[in-house]
């Protein structure tokens, strides 16, 4: 029989964090449709039986639902690298393991399947493996560019934050190695421990514009991969030029549903499986003890871990109710998530690591998987004006900023609009974003207006126009690019949207 499966959290109206991977098209972009995958699950021995829970009833319950939680990233996680790395060569930003791969363009209107797309940024995403050795990632001078690179583990935590803000701009060459990885690395090459055996590099390059790709695609095109024994003598190399390996499709994977959808979906074997599985080469964080010992009082845990057909089947079924309270318990904390000031929605602090705050790590995996550091790149959301009115587009509205208030970073920000299902708006300008490096009109007092509204404000203000839908509702998505202290903090909020 099926056991009833894991639910399905419901989306917030707005969620500030969802703007951060759908952009790449890697957990959000409809693509041919497959047959559901089959997982498999670590088995036991045929002559065991399974354990007895140590607890019961409402305290079973508990467990199970904090279970779920827990388990809730790396079952995302994987299934995104399934997904993401289902190819042969890299494209359209997918490749196999250890290999880079690219957004070379901007998503427009017309675009389909990406939700918050970004005109600031070209995205390079990289799945590793250094389970059996590791990887040298080597990056070119980004000259004027401001970038980073995100090194998330498969729990979701950036273990690592590479690019301007940390390290420069200047040609940097690191070796990512496995958790327990000991050896040597060429001279010059900095070592990067990653938490677990797999995980995720998720990059953002500054492009100014269309005619900015080429210098783009040609930072991008710098980004090598190779493992350590073709660069390192210790490690046999040969001298010979390292040619990428061809990556192993798997048509079975259902690649044509994005993998929150596929968790959602899932029965509670299938979800453990996946967990089982993935967690054998990806350990738990070493402050996760506590609640590894509480999964032990249900029979969960182990090394291998016990598989979901062994456990008793009064867990197996508090395991099968508890998904749909711990859907809940995520949809709700998605809802809240982020202080509010001025109408707009800032998520500024705990995001990115998370200690044993396993609720609030789910709800970011759900919200915007691959979510970064707030100190790379902060995502002020609105959706209502300084009223409380829901921004329509056959309304006109002007954000104002005095001399001095303007968003407070160290490389740049931006302000997009974006329709009800977060996309682009069509308009007849094919102007989805407004950019600190846009040639802008100041007043004279030194303060700035931005114009949101369907139709141009008039040839004085073109530079200042942030087109709308011609009607119904929209948003706007600030990105502010290395925010300085002040935001952090939250002593700089954005200026209410006044109606014009």
């Amino acid at each position: 029989m099926r056991q009833p499966s894991c639910p399905r959290p419901s989306r917030p109206r707005l969620s500030c964090l969802a703007v951060l991977v759908c952009a790449m098209g890697l957990t959000c972009a409809a693509v041919a449709q497959s047959p559901q995958p089959t997982f498999r699950l670590v088995s036991q021995s045929p002559a065991s039986s399974p354990a007895a829970p140590a607890v019961s009833g409402a305290e079973l319950h508990d467990i199970a639902v904090d279970a779920y939680v827990y388990a809730y990233p790396m079952v995302l996680m994987e299934l995104t690298r399934r997904n993401a790395t289902n190819v042969q060569t890299p494209m359209d930003g997918r490749a196999p393991m250890n290999m880079f791969g690219h957004k070379t363009a901007f998503p427009d209107a017309r675009t389909p399947d990406v939700r918050w797309p970004s005109t600031d940024t070209l995205y390079s995403s990289m799945w590793y493996d250094v389970s059996r050795e590791p990887v040298i990632v080597r990056v070119p001078d980004a000259g004027n560019r401001y970038y980073f690179l995100s090194l998330l583990d498969m729990w979701t935590d950036v273990f690592a934050s590479r690019g301007t803000r940390t390290v420069g701009n200047r040609p940097q060459t690191f070796a990512i190695v496995g958790p327990y990885w000991q050896g040597t690395v060429p001279p010059g090459v900095e070592v990067v421990r990653s938490p677990t055996s797999m995980g995720w590099v998720l990059g953002h390059v500054q492009t100014n514009g269309s005619a900015d790709y080429p210098g783009v695609n040609q930072f991008q095109s710098g980004l090598v991969v190779q493992p350590l024994s073709t660069v390192s003598p210790a490690y046999g190399q040969t001298g010979k030029t390292y040619m990428p390996v061809t990556g192993n499709v798997d048509p079975s994977l259902n690649t044509r549903t994005p993998p929150a959808d596929l968790v959602a979906s899932m029965d509670a074997a299938t979800f453990w499986g996946i967990f089982s599985e993935a967690v054998r080469n990806n350990p738990p964080h070493a402050n996760d003890y506590p609640m590894l010992d509480r999964l032990r009082r249900i029979g969960l845990g182990g090394n291998p871990p016990v598989a979901y057909s062994r456990l008793d089947p009064t867990v197996q079924q508090a395991l099968a109710q508890a998904g749909p309270e711990a859907g809940r318990r995520i949809a709700d904390y998605v809802a809240g998530l982020g202080s509010g000031y001025n109408g707009w929605n800032t998520v500024s602090e705990g995001i990115g690591t998370y200690g044993t705050d396993y609720l609030r790590r789910a709800a970011i995996a759900y919200a915007g998987l691959g979510a970064g550091v707030p100190e790379d790149v902060m995502y002020p959301v609105t959706s209502i004006d300084s009223k409380g009115r829901a921004l329509d587009g056959d309304k006109d509205y002007v954000l104002h900023f005095d001399k001095g208030q303007l968003p407070p970073v160290n490389a740049f920000w931006s302000l997009a609009v974006y329709g009800p299902n977060q996309t682009f708006a069509e308009n007849q300008a094919g102007k989805y974003a407004i950019h600190s490096n846009d040639a802008l009109k100041y007043n004279a007092d030194g303060s700035l207006d931005i114009y949101i509204r369907h139709k141009a404000p008039g040839r004085d203000k073109q530079d200042n126009w942030l087109p709308t839908p011609a009607s119904g509702p929209f948003m706007l998505n600030m990105r502010m690019y290395w925010p300085r202290t002040i935001a952090l903090d939250g002593a700089w909020a954005p200026p209410p949207v006044r109606r014009d």
